[in-house]
């Protein structure tokens, strides 16, 4: 079956049926994503590495044990990408840095074997910040967000949401410690799915700060999202924090309903110190959800949060420091400005200061379980405003002086309990730029946000909407 034109922007949902019925040839599939990327990635620099003989020979093969019959589920000859902390064996995985530029692993992460067993095909390894922090390694380029030239892209997994938007993969992996598959997700107009903490193996994944790292997808459509988690969850003997829970069909109430679901929303922390029109993308998200049954629960957030907040810092900081100890210091100038900083600054916390911190993690986990008491799902915002005019002198560092932590108050807190979280397109700003939606579950209840997003998605056209490209 000849491709569409612009069969870049189908779902995987959309795309697999035609696949297994051989109506869609891997290996074309492959070839026409190939060459958008060569097209755009000058332009776009979403992708670090594109892995053209390997995308080809796993295409070819995939052709040929489904032509045998041997079909191996959804994601079987479909493109994807992994963000670049993800190690691939015999082939260069820098973290976002120029330390790392030589780093050519042996072995694959547990992520990258489990999209491999499920017949994915791998395009390649996209950009990221440095060390999944905030700035970029001026040795190193910078994504463009795909509906608009010099705005913020997100971080950290700046990539794995330019190249999703943009049509440069049908799905990518991205990571999560202070928002960085959310904020991404959010300002370029995909779908953003944060496990649980422990859901998903961290075995071969380069860590920022290992209590608070989450690996998960970004995707264009709810379903996808829950099919690439199906694929990467599961224990992982060489993880010993991946959970030992079995993995559920994350995708068995994709075509479900929200009636009764019971959806908490604090009104105040959805519109306080936020760019109004996005905002107003999270309200109108919730008139939907009530509208197809789900009954709007008010909540309240910690009335402490922003203290808690103050906590992030020193406890991403000291972990980084601790993660990045056997080349920082020593390799200090290698680092760029943005993240050296970082790295000096998490050298310097002293135990004491530590152990305050993760006190207060302890407090807000506590008084986010009571706000999350009775109610299935929270809705709030991903991120506090939409995309941003960025410079290169801003993405390269150093730290910001005037930089908050209040910034990431949407997103730090399910990082420090380990929630799970879905954020989802929910139109565009006055400014013609994405919005988003963001629902938070309890642990473990990926299948529930899978099942809502899609209800969200069947009753709005947002996840239709595509860059100007």
């Amino acid at each position: 079956m000849p491709l569409s034109e612009n069969v870049h922007y189908s779902t995987i949902s959309e795309l697999a049926p035609a696949v297994k019925s051989g109506e869609i040839s891997p290996v074309e599939l492959t070839e026409v994503m190939l060459a958008r990327i060569h097209a755009l990635n000058p332009k776009l620099r979403a992708y670090e590495v594109i892995t053209d003989e390997l995308a080809m020979e796993q295409a070819r093969r995939a052709e040929a044990e489904i032509s045998a019959g041997k079909y191996r589920g959804e994601l079987h000859g479909i493109p994807i990408a992994v963000k670049d902390l993800c190690f691939t064996r015999d082939i260069v995985t820098k973290g976002g840095s120029a330390v790392f530029a030589d780093n050519v692993p042996q072995f694959d992460a547990t992520v990258v074997s489990k999209l491999a067993d499920a017949g994915a095909v791998l395009l390649g390894k996209v950009v990221m910040t440095e060390g999944a922090m905030g700035g970029y390694n001026p040795a190193l380029a910078f994504p463009e967000n795909p509906w608009r030239e010099s705005h913020w892209p997100g971080s950290s997994s700046s990539g794995s949401g330019s190249a999703t938007s943009a049509g440069l993969a049908f799905a990518t992996l991205g990571s999560d410690t202070g928002g960085s598959i959310r904020h991404p997700a959010a300002v370029c107009g995909t779908v953003g799915l944060k496990p649980t903490w422990g859901r998903v193996s961290r075995y071969g994944v380069m860590d920022l700060a290992p209590s608070l790292d989450h690996v998960g997808p970004l995707t264009r459509s709810a379903r996808d999202a829950g099919l690439v988690l199906q694929a990467i969850s599961g224990h992982d003997v060489n993880d010993p924090t991946s959970l030992m829970s079995d993995v559920p069909d994350m995708v068995s109430g994709a075509s479900g309903d929200v009636r009764g679901v019971r959806i908490g929303y604090d009104e105040r922390y959805t519109t306080e110190d936020m760019e109004p029109s996005f905002a107003r993308a999270v309200i109108n998200g919730v008139e939907v959800l009530a509208k197809l049954g789900s009954e709007i629960v008010p909540v309240k957030m910690p009335e402490r949060l922003r203290q808690y907040m103050t906590a992030w810092p020193v406890i991403c900081g000291a972990e980084a420091a601790a993660a990045h100890a056997a080349t920082y210091p020593s390799r200090a100038e290698e680092y760029g400005p943005w993240f050296r900083e970082w790295l000096r600054r998490g050298s310097n916390y002293s135990a004491v200061e530590y152990a305050r911190a993760h006190e207060l993690r302890l407090l807000c986990n506590g008084e986010l379980r009571n706000t999350m008491h009775g109610i299935d799902l929270m809705a709030c915002p991903a991120t506090a405003k939409a995309a941003y005019r960025v410079t290169p002198e801003e993405m390269y560092g150093p730290i910001p002086a005037d930089r908050d932590p209040w910034a990431s108050r949407f997103t730090v807190p399910h990082d420090y309990a380990g929630l799970p979280t879905i954020t989802l397109p929910a139109g565009l700003t006055d400014d013609g730029l994405p919005a988003s939606l963001q629902l938070v579950g309890h642990h473990l209840s990926e299948p529930l946000l899978v099942q809502a997003g899609c209800a969200f998605e069947g009753a709005t056209n947002h996840h239709n909407l595509h860059p100007p490209l």
